[in-house]
């Protein structure tokens, strides 16, 4: 599918997703990745959702969101909730969605001007 939003100069936005991948900017990615609006950071590749762990929460914490939307691929997943303490310790709100919904809300939070980050967790890691 293909997202069609006016694109804020230096904005990151999801232009398109369907199986296994998102657009970026028009950029297509087939790994798992994080954006933010001024970012598009594929530190992520080779993370699928049993991979996930402390360590990635600390890594998007330390982009200093507001909110962090996890996209869990093409079904909702919800992980431990240990894994992301460090978010609700620093009061950064967490949004567990399947893939295409975090695309979409990410859109619009960045839209509204807040500060979003979107992990977005793909089939092929």
């Amino acid at each position: 599918m293909k997202l069609h939003l006016t694109k804020a100069p230096g904005q990151n936005l999801f232009t398109g997703y369907g199986a296994g991948y998102v657009a970026v900017n028009g950029v297509r990615y087939e790994t798992s990745l994080v954006v933010t609006p001024q970012q598009v950071l594929e530190d992520w590749r080779g993370v699928g959702f049993e991979k996930l762990d402390a360590g990635h929460f600390e890594f998007l914490l330390a982009l200093q969101p507001e909110i962090v939307l996890l996209g869990t691929g093409a079904a909702l997943r919800f992980p431990a909730p240990t894994l992301s303490r460090c978010l609700a310790q620093a009061r950064i709100g967490l949004e567990v969605m399947d893939s295409a919904a975090a695309c979409r809300t990410y859109n619009i939070l960045n839209a509204e001007g807040r500060n979003v980050v979107a992990a977005i967790l793909l089939a092929r890691g």
